[in-house]
């Protein structure tokens, strides 16, 4: 038992397991017939959580009161302007991703300027930024669900080696994510800014440089979320992204970061994302009916957080 400790010390962990669990009830009961389709859409449908966990995560780490209210709309505008930029050409799917990529730059800068230029509270901020970005996909939108081109339709879709592509591509931002917060002195910046940023100003650390990065890589992964959401399902509709609101706040939370900010968990964004598609697998699995089915999901997730947060000691 003491050779699991260091092992049971990383928040992380629990979200692992948690996932491990739910998936191994959810086989059980179907007696594994259809494990491996469970794991396909699984890694599907969690990537895209991770995508846009990993940027509030950072946003979170930056301390509290910082949160990033306007990434479902910024999912839904990103992919509708991209899939219309494209028009289902597919010499255009390397722009298209830019062209969601630069909205997700504009969308971040004027969350920041709404913070920093006007004093406002993040989460009023953003929230106020949702509305006008929701309205601008409404206006581009028009009702009309714009189909992506067949090359990356077929890629969004498809697999590499078994894996789904969604998975791999969400597995490459995490890395960079982690490369960031690892082994760069943005890391170290931003960690030290939601410790104390008073601190962090005294020690001669661009706290307004950093913060306005934050929010942007934050949108930025929103967006980049928004194109390949919208290319899976084959059109950018006006509430796709509205799911991933509460969804890019609770993987933080269950996943091990600190909600007081400076202590970020990229591995912990995956597990929890695995679990939180797994958990509502199960339970449909059961036949729970919907009032049954958030219930029992809510407390299942405290569950999974009152144990993370009992082990001492521990970055990740």
């Amino acid at each position: 038992m003491n050779a699991l400790k260091p092992v049971l010390s990383k928040p992380w962990i629990w979200s692992w397991l948690a996932a491990l669990a739910t998936f191994a009830a959810t086989a059980l009961f179907t007696g594994g017939a259809s494990a491996f389709g469970l794991s396909q859409a699984t890694l599907t449908f969690a990537a895209f959580s991770v995508m846009v966990g990993l940027g509030q995560m950072l946003v979170i780490t930056l301390g509290p009161g910082n949160v990033d209210l306007s990434v479902p709309a910024t999912i839904t505008l990103s992919g509708t302007l991209a899939l219309k930029f494209m028009e289902t050409e597919g010499s255009l799917v390397l722009p298209g991703l830019l062209i969601a990529i630069g909205i997700g730059f504009a969308i971040g800068a004027a969350n920041y300027a709404l913070i920093k230029l006007l004093r406002i509270p993040p989460i009023i901020a953003t929230l106020s930024m949702s509305f006008l970005v929701q309205s601008l996909a409404i206006w581009s939108n028009r009702g009309l669900r714009i189909k992506p081109p067949e090359a990356l339709a077929a890629f969004t879709t498809g697999t590499t080696g078994g894996v789904p592509n969604i998975a791999l591509a969400g597995l490459v931002l995490s890395v960079i994510v982690w490369w960031l917060l690892e082994r760069s002195i943005y890391g170290r910046w931003i960690s030290a800014i939601g410790q104390s940023p008073f601190a962090a100003r005294m020690a001669g650390i661009p706290v307004d440089g950093t913060r306005f990065v934050t929010y942007v890589l934050c949108a930025v992964l929103a967006a980049v979320c928004g194109y390949l959401l919208a290319s899976f399902s084959g059109g950018a509709a006006l509430n796709m992204g509205a799911e991933y609101l509460l969804m890019s706040i609770a993987v933080v939370v269950i996943g091990g970061s600190a909600v007081a900010g400076g202590n970020s968990n990229v591995p912990g964004i995956w597990g929890a994302s695995l679990f939180m598609f797994l958990v509502v697998s199960m339970l449909n699995t059961y036949g729970f009916g919907a009032g049954i089915r958030l219930m029992l999901t809510g407390l299942i997730i405290i569950a999974v957080i009152v144990a993370a947060s009992r082990p001492a000691g521990g970055k990740r």
